[in-house]
């Protein structure tokens, strides 16, 4: 069995509307995912199955257009692959809640960089199907736009760490 890590979109922090935590737990077991765990109300959910990651995807995000009444972003990745965003976080050496990793379905594009605006105090790394951004002054003020990110979605190095250690679990 793989573990996996599921990302939901703006869930419980705009866009996508209200999900219990319970309620994700509930719809993972009811496609099969077992060892169910959920982390913080912005949907992280950490289990095992032994489908593809493009079937858990697949069956997933089902279940959540289902329960929402419109699509819902999800990015997923196995443990291992979120130890590795943790690993390649070049900005170690800054505070872990300032800096993201916004996840993406596929690799960056190389002229990711050209597109973006609004930077000022940021610092910005392409991975490889992450964007990492440390925020110096903080988020609240920050006018950063980042075009490809869009379909993404960003989680600080402080929750990539909690969930690389809940699949290790």
């Amino acid at each position: 069995m793989t573990t996996y890590i599921a990302l939901l979109r703006a869930v419980n922090v705009g866009g996508t509307g209200k999900l219990p935590m319970a309620e994700l737990r509930k719809m993972c077991e009811s496609v099969g995912f077992s060892d169910v765990r959920t982390y913080i109300a912005s949907g992280n959910v950490v289990f095992k199955s032994r489908l593809s990651a493009k079937s858990v995807k697949a069956a997933l995000k089902r279940c959540l257009e289902a329960y929402a009444g419109k699509p819902v972003g999800v990015l997923i990745r196995t443990g291992q692959e979120m130890e590795e965003v943790l690993a390649a976080n070049p900005f170690k050496s800054t505070a872990p809640n300032r800096t993201v990793a916004i996840f993406l379905d596929t690799p960056p594009p190389a002229e990711t960089l050209d597109g973006v605006s609004g930077q000022q105090t940021e610092e910005i790394a392409l991975g490889k199907r992450e964007i990492y951004v440390h925020y110096g002054t903080g988020m609240a003020d920050s006018k950063l736009k980042i075009p490809v990110a869009k379909t993404g979605t960003a989680r600080n190095m402080n929750t990539v760490a909690k969930l690389a250690e809940m699949s290790a679990e």
